[in-house]
Formats: structure tokens, sequence, C-alpha cells
């Protein structure tokens, strides 16, 4: 007897929207309904513990679509997408919050740069501002949250700590995340082919500079 699935919980958002509840298996579900291609499918956002599925007009869930939400297994693992090395300058002006963050993780700041470097990590989902990815991986010893008051002004390029991910602020803007270096990698251009540098499922390296 095969092992039992319990199928995602989804609810309509708006007219053609329709929110999946995947919980730590968004990427699975993501990469798996790319991979069959349904055409009643317009776009896949994945976020934080769901996916929105925008369905293209006239359209509504075939029976194609609720027997793979259905039948989709749960730890299925997504293929890793493209590795991106990203250079980062630590701390100084360009990493304020980092010399906090490391005393508070009971490290000194090379040691917190270098655990915070040695990781790979995956992009989860984009959100925020366009191209902002939340990457996965964050070690544990240095979860963070938000800064109590956020600031009005975060620079473009800016590596940030919000409680268990790690991000990076494609554009300056407010922001309540905790700074600890900066890139000038472009993580967004909208007049490139894919405006995103970053993708769900694709993989970031940092590099200390």
């Amino acid at each position: 007897m095969g092992q039992s699935h319990i199928p995602p919980v989804w609810r309509w958002v708006g007219e053609r929207g329709l929110r999946i509840v995947t919980g730590e298996a968004t990427l699975a579900y993501y990469a798996a309904l790319i991979s069959q291609g349904l055409p009643e499918i317009e776009d896949l956002v994945p976020a934080d513990g769901s996916l929105l599925l925008i369905l293209r007009r006239g359209t509504g869930v075939s029976a194609e679509l609720r027997a793979a939400l259905t039948a989709l297994p749960v730890g299925e693992p997504m293929k890793q997408g493209a590795l991106h090395e990203i250079a980062v300058e630590y701390g100084g002006s360009a990493g304020p919050d980092l010399p906090g963050l490391a005393e508070q993780a009971g490290m000194d700041a090379a040691t917190y740069i270098n655990r915070h470097a040695a990781v790979d990590y995956s992009v989860a989902f984009l959100g925020f501002q366009p191209g902002f990815p939340y990457l996965q991986g964050l070690p544990r010893p240095l979860h963070a949250r938000r800064r109590a008051s956020p600031r009005v002004r975060v620079a473009a390029g800016s590596v940030a700590i919000g409680g268990t991910y790690t991000g990076i602020y494609p554009a300056s803007g407010p922001g309540g995340w905790h700074i600890i270096g900066r890139t000038t990698t472009a993580l967004f251009d909208p007049q490139r082919e894919a405006p995103a540098l970053l993708m769900a499922g694709d993989r970031v390296r940092f590099v200390p500079i």
C-alpha cells in the first residue's frame, strides 16, 4: 500500500489567482507544476509557505490541474538552479549592523562573516521589491529578528538578515532588516531580457571582498 498524500489547501485570490498552501515544499510544487506545462497556468509566484497560481483568462481549475495538486509528492526535491557568486563588502559603512549581530551571536566580526559566506543559499522566492531574493540556508546562530525601527533608506545592493532569511536589496528604499554588507551586483534591471538576476531555485554564494 503506497504512502498517503494530503493535498494542499487552496483558495481563490481574486478572479484568476489560486493560492496554494505548500509549507516547506513550495519549491517542489513550483518545479513540478512548471515541468507539467499545464495550459491554464499563466504564471506561478512562490512565496513564504505558499504558491500563487495565476490562471489564464477564461480558464478554470481543470481536472488535470486538480489531479496535479492532489498527486504532488510533498518531499519531491527541486532541481538545483544556477549558481551565482556575489561579491560582498562586509561591515563598515556597507554593513553597519554587523558588529551588533556578531556580538549577539557570540562571535567576532570575522567569524560572523565567515559563517555567513560559508553557505550556499537557495532562492526561496522573490518579493518586497522587484528582484528581492529571500535566501534560505542561513545558519541558525545568525538568525535575528527584524529591526524594531526600520530604516527610512537602505542603499541598493545591501546584504541583510531578517529572521531566518538573508537577502539583498535590489534598490534603495526603506527596510527593516539588519544590514551586514553591500554588493555592486545589479539584482534587477528592467532592460534585461530577464529583469531579475535571481529566480526561485537558484543558488547564491557570497564572496567576501
